[in-house]
């Protein structure tokens, strides 16, 4: 019996000369062992927590920056260092990380102080007990080891989203408890103006020390793109204009490193899919294109039926009318919706709030604009690609049950 055309495009995959060649150098989970151009942070971040080789305790320190500049890198990177010349001291220090956006984990003041006091070797229940007491076994693991913690927040802004900073002024307040160990945090977060919506009180307390972590350039993103580049990719595998065209759209948007690997990366699977030899600028227009079609479906899907049931409102409208519709439009179809699906209309101040979080996700233009007498208004558009909507539609029908 003669192969398949499966069997046979199988058999060709492996007899093809791959573009890519060692595709985890090009994952967003992978950890260079070099850091370009975040020098100086790393030399401040160590200065900051070199005190603790001594037995003392460091700053409490705050980084800020977009998405993809650098932080969490920096942080394990200084950590990982760190953490070789403790081994060679034998100093009482130990570090602990712990990504505040994972979900069942960090969503509560309970269950992150249950978490950590698991990291510290204490066992806590997932629930059932009252709060005071998992921060009383937290604070007794934590004297427990006797040494200086460190302790990464990243994504620290999710943390208090979900849970309030109640949690971040009890950290920082928790040395007054101890007196075999101590206890310092890093907070990592995306966003800028986070410490502003603090309570005064753990803004004080926690931000003792901030570093800012400012969006690479096209330059510098060519650079991190070639080191990554030159051990990812066989050697023929990128055309001329390739590093500088991938660098370019990332900083032209946000300056965002993992956002300019992906974007290779993705371009290179493109390329292969169609059996090319090599990797051409044209495969990045299609990488950009595919990207932002999977980040918009991402979001969609992740959403909140009221969200959800809003966005449906707005691309019905936007379907039946050519010209701008706005809030209140949108507000007497949702209200319709949310009938048809058994869901509890929220009032027009709080759609209208949940208007201005899409405009923020880039799906949507919300635009305020001034009806006289008769108070403002959104003027709504649509901010991304018609072709992605008729799949759009598709998911958003699925997840409310339409």
């Amino acid at each position: 019996m003669g192969k398949t055309k499966l069997n046979r495009f199988f058999s060709n995959y492996l007899d093809r000369v791959p573009l890519i060649i060692k595709k985890q150098y090009l994952q967003n989970n992978y950890s260079p062992k070099k850091l370009l151009h975040r020098d100086d942070q790393m030399e401040q971040l160590a200065s900051i927590l070199a005190p603790a080789l001594r037995g003392e305790k460091p700053s409490n320190v705050f980084l800020y920056g977009k998405t993809g500049t650098g932080k969490t890198a920096v942080t394990n990177h200084v950590l990982e260092e760190i953490g070789q010349v403790n081994e060679k001291k034998k100093v009482r220090l130990v570090s602990y990380y712990l990504n505040c956006k994972l979900k069942r984990v960090a969503d509560t003041e309970y269950r992150i102080l249950a978490q950590l006091a698991r990291e510290f070797g204490t066992d806590v229940p997932a629930t059932g007990l009252p709060t005071d007491e998992v921060y009383r076994l937290f604070v007794q693991a934590v004297e427990s080891k006797r040494k200086v913690v460190i302790l990464v927040l990243d994504e620290i802004d999710q943390l208090v989203k979900k849970a309030g900073d109640e949690i971040l002024y009890n950290l920082t307040r928790l040395n007054a408890e101890l007196s075999e160990s101590q206890i310092s945090v890093i907070g990592i977060s995306n966003d800028l103006t986070f410490a502003d919506n603090l309570d005064p009180r753990v803004k004080s307390s926690l931000s003792e020390e901030e570093l800012i972590f400012a969006p690479y350039n096209a330059l510098q993103l060519q650079d991190i793109l070639r080191e990554r580049a030159k051990v990812a990719f066989s050697k023929t595998a990128l055309e001329q204009g390739v590093i500088e065209k991938c660098a370019a759209y990332t900083a032209r948007e946000h300056g965002d490193a993992r956002r300019a690997i992906e974007l290779l990366r993705v371009a290179g699977e493109l390329a292969e899919r169609t059996g090319e030899k090599s990797l051409s600028v044209t495969y990045i227009d299609q990488a950009e294109e595919k990207i932002e079609r999977d980040r918009i479906f991402d979001i969609v899907g992740s959403q909140p039926k009221q969200f959800q049931a809003t966005l449906f409102s707005i691309f019905d409208l936007c379907n039946r009318k050519v010209k701008p519709i706005f809030t209140g439009e949108v507000y007497e179809i949702y209200t319709t919706i949310c009938e048809s699906v058994g869901l509890s209309p929220l009032t027009q101040r709080r759609v209208s709030d949940i208007i201005a979080e899409l405009d923020m996700l880039g799906i949507i233009n919300a635009r305020v604009v001034s009806k006289g007498r008769y108070g403002r208004t959104r003027e709504i558009g649509l901010a991304i690609p018609s072709t992605t909507l008729p799949k759009i539609n598709v998911s958003l029908k699925e997840g409310l049950g339409l």
